[in-house]
């Protein structure tokens, strides 16, 4: 049983402290690596991932085929958009476009939300049966809707609910559980260690922080200090999240913290060939060229056609919006383009006006 066995953890000492010891050795020959760091492999239970960059989950951006598309970029792992622990609400039309991972590469991780342990536990076990192989444990949402209904990192304040929540979730099922977190509630209330250190104890298979507190939201810098010391504290896989936007960065912080992966959320909005970028600069020490212009063309519009053919005309060309305000949020003649893109309602017009834009921009 594989929930039984992330509780002794017997390898993940060594695997940490030669991840560690690599992390070391990158620094006094960075220009030349002669080992592929993927080797010290990010093992979640039965699953060996082959990178170091995971895809943070995102509400309303991590779908279905932007968690594709990352996989494509370079992600190793990539976890839903948050799924609520009611049942009940699973009818809603929201809820059935974020339970939907027809074709989706192994493995598929798939985040619940909630703050009742029972409650946890059941929809832990439908998302089982519903094909999720890893289940995540959000324990890091700051929003206010969340975290008014006592989840999210609401739950960082009653550590005693913390252990039910996430015992009642490892016993539930045969999958591994994964948990994601902040550093605190706020910076006086900072209890990441000992959160961590619950986790690990409940047989939590991995664990991602992020290096802020809720009442930061996503405001200041990400502090890197709190997950050096988690690292310190625990032996289960730990992944590094906040403010890495950049291949140097991911470096960074893997060599500050000691973890064993980064995540990255926001910083792959509009750009998510960023994930190929960090993943080959942290096997090779290279840094990859930007993506050719005609490569951007294609790989935006291939995302906004597979919105479509997902949510459907009416949904698809709404949400495309946003995504392509994201590509082209850095191009010269992109806010007027952007203004213009918004007030398409048909699908096929969105396709034209994208080869149009890029057109346009090829002949200047």
């Amino acid at each position: 049983m594989y929930k039984n066995s992330f509780k002794l953890k017997p390898c993940a000492g060594i695997i940490s402290a030669l991840s560690k010891a690599l992390h070391q050795l990158h620094r006094y020959k960075p220009e030349r690596r002669w080992f592929d760091i993927r080797y010290v492999m990010l093992r979640i239970g039965p699953y060996n991932l082959d990178t170091q960059v995971a895809l943070a989950p995102m509400a309303g951006v991590t779908d279905r085929p932007f968690r594709q598309l990352c996989r494509k970029m370079g992600a190793g792992l990539v976890v839903s958009e948050m799924v609520t622990s009611d049942p009940s609400l699973w009818h809603t039309r929201k809820s059935s476009y974020r339970l939907n991972h027809d074709g989706e590469a192994e493995p598929r991780a798939v985040q619940i939300a909630g703050g009742d342990p029972e409650m946890m536990a059941t929809a832990a076990k439908l998302n089982a049966e519903n094909g999720a192989q890893i289940i995540d444990i959000n324990m890091g949402c700051p929003a206010k809707k969340v975290c008014n209904k006592a989840a999210g990192s609401a739950l960082l304040r009653d550590e005693g609910l913390v252990a039910e929540i996430l015992s009642a979730v490892v016993e539930a099922v045969e999958l591994p559980v994964t948990l994601k977190t902040r550093t605190g509630w706020c910076h006086e209330t900072r209890n990441a260690t000992r959160i961590a250190r619950l986790a690990q104890e409940s047989g939590i298979a991995m664990l991602t922080l992020h290096g802020r507190t809720r009442a930061d939201a996503y405001r200041g810098a990400a502090e890197y200090d709190s997950i050096r010391a988690v690292r310190q504290e625990i032996e289960i896989p730990l992944i590094a999240n906040g403010d890495i936007n950049s291949p140097e960065k991911a470096e960074q912080v893997l060599e500050y913290t000691g973890a064993d992966a980064v995540m990255i959320g926001r910083a792959a909005q509009g750009r998510p060939w960023l994930l190929r970028e960090i993943d080959h600069y942290l096997r090779t020490g290279k840094k990859l060229p930007a993506p050719e212009r005609s490569e951007v063309y294609d790989i935006l519009k291939q995302h906004v056609l597979a919105l479509h053919q997902f949510y459907g005309e009416l949904m698809g060309v709404r949400i495309a919006r946003k995504h392509v305000g994201w590509y082209l949020a850095a191009e010269p003649e992109g806010k007027a383009f952007r203004k213009f893109f918004n007030q398409i309602d048909e699908a096929q017009t969105q396709l034209q006006a994208i080869d149009q834009f890029f057109a346009n921009a090829h002949a200047a």
